[in-house]
Formats: structure tokens, sequence, C-alpha cells
């Protein structure tokens, strides 16, 4: 049975997204310092789904099929979370999809990936 292993990100600037998503998520680079072209990011305490940023020259889609949701455990850790986020330089995104009464936030990280920050204890 297949299994999903890695999750990859096309970034223009590998180092940069790593800096970001690492800080974000408290990941290392798995094998020594990013390269200019593809870094494979891994929790620093203990498991968890790697992370891979790969460079793209490909443009950001405003409504992109594939994105991460990251979860947070009630409002006030989803609101925390997000102005932490927003210090590490991602962007609130002034998203045209939400929903009456959103459980997520639309955020884009310094290369302009989107990515929602989810409240699991909403209604």
């Amino acid at each position: 049975m297949l299994r999903i292993g890695t999750v990859v990100l096309g970034v223009q600037d590998v180092r940069r997204a790593a800096e970001f998503w690492g800080r974000a998520l408290g990941y290392v680079p798995r094998d020594g310092e990013p390269s200019d072209d593809w870094v494979v990011l891994v929790p620093a305490a203990g498991t968890g789904t790697p992370v891979a940023l790969g460079r793209s020259v490909t443009p950001v889609q405003e409504h992109p099929r594939v994105h991460l949701d990251l979860y947070a455990d009630d409002a006030a850790e989803q609101a925390a979370e997000v102005e932490r986020l927003v210090g590490l330089g991602a962007v609130r995104v002034d998203w045209d999809s939400y929903p009456e009464d959103p459980d997520f936030i639309v955020l884009a990280d310094p290369e302009g990936n989107r990515f929602c920050v989810i409240d699991t204890a909403h209604g």
C-alpha cells in the first residue's frame, strides 16, 4: 500500500523558503544546508511528514489545487500562530472564497505559496 512520503513545494528561492518553513514548523534540513535547488526539511524533534522545497520557475497559483493545512487546537492558538507566521514573513491573503463562518485563515509564504491555518475546534 502506498503512503505519502514527502510534501513538495515549488519555490523560487530555496534558501529563503527553507528559512521560513523551518521556523514555521520547527523543521531542519535533513541533509545539512539547503542547496540553491533542493532541500528536504524534517521535524527537529521527532516524527512527521517531511516537506521538500524545490526550485521552480512556474508562477504561483492564485487558487492552488493543492496546499498545506496547518492545524491549531482552538481560535486563540490559531490567532497566535497566524501572527507568529506573519512575523516570520507570511502575508494574509485576501481570499475571495471564504465561507460565511470559516474555520481557516489563508496565508501565503514569502514565495507566495498559499496555505491555511485551521481552528480544529471550530463548530
